[in-house]
C-alpha cells in the first residue's frame, strides 16, 4: 500500500507546515534578545522592567504557539507516513458553539464522520468543502488525522467531536444537506516508482494493425471535457442570497490603476495605508510625551508601525505595482479573444480559477487554458462581481507581456467589466494543467457519470 506521504504534493506541504512552526517558534526566541539586552542598554530606568515583561510575555506565547504547531507537524508525518489517503464525500458545518466541523462519508456510504478541525479560521476558510466537496482523508475517525483537498497540497488536522449530542446535532446537519446520497469520489492513487530492467535479448513484438475508419467520439473516464466541467461547475455554484451588489469600480482603460478599486488592494495599498497609519498614531503619541508605562507601550506600537511599514511598503514597490501594470496594459490590448468559459473553485487555496475552451465549443472538447482569479468581493462575500452563471461566453485579452516562466498576462472582461488574474493565463495541457483540472473536478463513480451524461445542457 502506498503512503500518503509518497505524494509529491503532500510531502512539500508537511516540508512547509513544519518550517512554517519553526519560524514562529524561533521568532518568540528572539524577542527574548531584547528583553536580555535592555537592561544593558537602559539600566536603573523605571519603565525598563515593564518592557521587560512585555516582551518576555509576548516571546513565549509566540514560542509557545510554534511548538504547538511544530509538535501537531511530526503527529502529521507519522499519521501520513503509515497511511494512505481516501477520497470522501464531505460537507462543511458550524456548531452552535461556533467550532468549525467537517463531515465525511464513510468508504461503505452509510456512515458519518464528524471531525472538528484545528486551524485557525484563516486558515480553514480557503480549504472550507462546497456543496459538492470532495476532501482526502488519512488517520482514524475515532482518534484523528489529516484532512486535504483533492491533490493533497494543504493539510489540515482534525479530531472528532467530543460531546455526543454536539455530534449527534452535526451529523443530522450534515444528512439534512444529501450527504448520504451523493457520488462516490473515485480514490487517489500513489505512483510509485518502479526501476526499468533492461532486457538484454529483446524480442519482436508485432505492431498492431492501424485502421483508417475512425472510431465513434467518445470520452476515457475522468476526462475533463466540457460537459464534465461543466456539470460539476453546476453542481458547485451557490445560491446568490443576497441582492445587494458593490458599487461598480472605475474602468482602468478610461482612468489610472490606482483608481481601481481591485487594483488597489491587489498591489496591496491597503497594508501600507494601514502601517502609516499606525506610525501616524505613534507619531503624535510622542508628541504628548507620555512616562513609565504609556513609554513603553508608544515604543512597542512604534516599532510595530516602522516594521509592517518597511515590509509592505517593499512589497508594494517590488512585486505589487509591476504585477498590476501588467495587468493595466492587458486590459488596454484592443483585440478580444472570445472564449466559452466554465468558473470552478480551487479547493486548495479557494481562489476561482476560469477554465478557457475555444469557440464554438462542443460537449468533447478539452480546455485550453487555466486562469486563477482574484475574488472581486469582500471577506464575507468574496463572490461578490463573478459572473452569475457558472457558463458562458468571456473576452480574454492580452498577450502583450509575459511572465518570468514564458505565460502570458490575460485579463478576461464579463459583461463590460474586468476580472483580475490572480497568475498568468495557464495551457491545460500538461502535468501542471491536469493536475489542476483533477483538484477543480475530482472524478467521480459509474453513477455519476451516468447523471452528468443525462443532465440537460441547455448551455451547451
Amino acid at each position: 500500500m502506498a503512503r500518503a506521504s509518497d505524494l509529491p504534493e503532500t510531502a512539500k506541504a508537511l516540508d512547509r507546515y513544519g518550517r512554517r512552526a519553526s519560524s514562529v517558534m524561533a521568532s518568540g526566541c528572539v524577542l527574548f534578545v531584547p528583553a536580555a539586552g535592555i537592561p544593558l542598554v537602559a539600566p536603573g530606568e523605571p519603565w525598563a522592567d515593564d518592557l521587560i515583561g512585555a516582551l518576555v510575555a509576548l516571546g513565549v506565547l509566540v514560542a509557545g504557539a510554534g511548538a504547538g504547531s511544530w509538535a501537531l507537524a511530526r503527529r502529521m508525518r507519522r499519521v501520513l507516513g503509515s497511511g494512505a489517503w481516501s477520497a470522501h464525500a464531505a460537507v462543511a458545518v458550524r456548531s452552535m458553539r461556533t467550532t468549525e466541523a467537517v463531515v465525511l462519508r464513510s468508504p461503505a456510504g452509510d456512515g458519518l464522520w464528524p471531525l472538528e478541525v484545528v486551524a485557525m479560521r484563516q486558515r480553514y476558510e480557503p480549504l472550507r468543502p462546497g456543496p459538492d466537496g470532495v476532501m482526502w482523508w488519512c488517520g482514524d475517525p475515532t482518534r484523528g488525522g489529516v484532512l486535504a483537498p483533492p491533490g493533497g497540497g494543504a493539510l489540515l488536522w482534525t479530531r472528532p467531536v467530543k460531546h455526543r449530542r454536539a455530534r449527534q446535532r452535526i451529523v443530522e446537519q450534515a444528512a439534512r444537506t444529501g450527504l448520504l446520497g451523493r457520488a462516490n469520489p473515485v480514490q487517489p492513487q500513489v505512483r510509485v516508482q518502479v526501476p526499468q530492467v533492461t532486457d538484454p535479448a529483446p524480442t519482436t513484438v508485432p505492431a498492431p494493425r492501424v485502421s483508417l475508419v475512425k472510431r465513434p467520439e467518445s470520452d476515457p473516464p475522468g476526462a475533463p471535457t466540457y460537459a464534465r466541467l461543466a456539470a460539476h461547475a453546476g453542481r458547485q455554484a451557490v445560491p446568490r442570497t443576497r441582492t445587494r451588489t458593490r458599487r461598480p469600480e472605475a474602468d482602468v482603460r478610461e482612468v489610472a490603476w490606482w483608481r481601481v478599486r481591485s487594483l488597489r488592494r491587489a498591489a496591496g495599498v491597503s497594508r501600507v495605508l494601514v502601517a502609516l497609519a499606525v506610525c501616524a498614531v505613534a507619531a503624535v503619541a510622542a508628541g504628548i510625551r507620555p512616562e513609565g508605562s504609556g513609554l513603553m507601550r508608544l515604543f512597542l506600537v512604534a516599532i510595530v508601525g516602522i516594521a509592517a511599514l518597511a515590509y509592505s511598503g517593499h512589497h508594494l514597490l517590488t512585486v505589487g505595482i509591476p504585477a498590476v501594470r501588467l495587468m493595466a496594459r492587458a486590459a488596454h490590448s484592443p483585440v478580444p479573444v472570445p472564449r466559452q468559459y466554465v468558473l470552478l473553485h480551487d479547493p486548495q487555496d479557494g481562489v476561482p480559477v476560469l477554465v478557457a475552451f475555444t469557440t464554438p465549443c462542443g460537449p468533447h472538447d478539452a480546455p485550453e487554458g487555466l486562469l486563477p482569479l482574484l475574488p472581486p468581493g469582500t471577506g464575507k462575500h468574496p463572490w461578490l462581481g463573478l459572473p452569475s452563471e457558472p457558463t458562458g461566453t468571456v473576452e480574454l485579452r492580452g498577450w502583450r507581456d509575459f511572465h518570468a516562466d514564458g505565460l502570458p498576462v490575460v485579463v478576461p472582461r464579463f459583461e463590460g467589466r474586468a476580472l483580475w488574474p490572480a497568475g498568468p493565463y495557464r495551457p491545460a495541457r500538461g502535468a501542471e494543467g491536469a493536475a489542476l483540472l483533477a483538484r477543480l473536478a475530482p472524478p467521480m463513480d459509474t453513477r455519476a457519470r451516468q447523471e452528468e451524461n443525462s443532465a440537460p445542457r441547455a448551455a451547451l
